[in-house]
């Protein structure tokens, strides 16, 4: 049976692979695809992926997405794939469209920007769709996904690791935190999670709290949020196979994740990678309106 308004969607596409499981997945259900490709940041393979048409953009140019995506008849559209916060706020030069709304912002941080974005696409009549709507069996399910379960060490570390990054994600700073021994090491900012995790496991190596050489274990937990508040159309939080390889070589044994809210990138490899490795990942609901106060 045809579904007419599902049957051609567009594809604003970032960097990274979440992009082509998106346009791979939409067109394993019979939808055709228009993406539009962010110059400074699309893998140039998305061109191989079997999309209807694949148009160039640069990042600023606000304007041209609408024009192409009216062009194609385009009214529903996801959002996939990250761009890097310093392209947003340094490197891009706006077009009229993306400057009046930069200078229209009370805050100057990603989700302010897309949101802004989005309902800009609502006003010309292109409603962003959830980035997961067509990824649902690559959201973390609930419970330890590896062979190994969290110490009671790392148990420690997950539990205070929420409650940091519960608080810090209500500022758009970041999903991510570090924690050791129920100390943070590391929050994320605008360098993503894989480079704060290296930082992390760069200061476990280094005598940075006293003269003396750390006494903390270098056993680090990783620790990746959702916001309370997500936007599942964009922005959510995705992990893979880099992921596992960069906590290795930080010395980090724990990823914790919150469950259905969160994206496993080459699923069985990175499993696979983290059983080798000894690393265990668990997804547990957020209980982010539950007061960690008191006992």
């Amino acid at each position: 049976m045809q579904e007419p308004p599902q049957q051609r969607i567009g594809l604003i596409a970032g960097n990274g692979k979440f992009p082509l499981l998106v346009l791979d997945a939409a067109r394993s259900k019979g939808m055709q695809v228009v993406v539009a490709a962010i110059r400074e940041e699309t893998f140039p393979e998305i061109e191989q992926h079997g999309a209807s048409a694949v148009y160039w953009l640069s990042l600023g140019e606000l304007s041209r997405l609408i024009e192409t995506f009216k062009r194609e008849n385009i009214t529903r559209a996801i959002m996939a794939g990250q761009v890097k916060h310093r392209q947003i706020f340094s490197s891009i030069k706006p077009d009229w469209r993306l400057a009046k709304l930069l200078l229209s912002l009370t805050t100057r941080n990603t989700d302010s920007l897309i949101g802004a974005v989005s309902k800009v696409l609502a006003d010309e009549g292109i409603t962003l769709m959830n980035s997961t709507e067509l990824l649902e069996p690559m959201l973390a399910a609930e419970g330890v996904l590896t062979q190994r379960a969290p110490s009671d060490s790392e148990r420690t570390n997950i539990t205070y690791g929420h409650a940091v990054a519960d608080h810090l994600s209500r500022f758009d700073i970041g999903q991510t935190v570090v924690i050791a021994e129920a100390a943070c090491i590391a929050v994320e900012a605008m360098e993503g999670t894989d480079a704060t995790i290296l930082r992390a496991g760069e200061i476990m190596k280094s005598p940075v709290l006293g003269k003396e050489p750390s006494t903390l274990s270098r056993a680090l937990t990783v620790v990746k949020v959702a916001k309370p508040n997500q936007d599942m159309r964009f922005d959510v939080p995705v992990v893979g196979l880099r992921t596992i390889e960069t906590m290795k070589q930080a010395g980090a044994t724990c990823l914790a994740l919150d469950a259905g809210r969160g994206l496993l990138l080459d699923k069985e490899a990175m499993l696979a990678t983290a059983n080798d490795a000894g690393i265990c990942i668990v997804a547990e609901t957020p209980v982010h309106h539950i007061p960690h106060h008191g006992g």
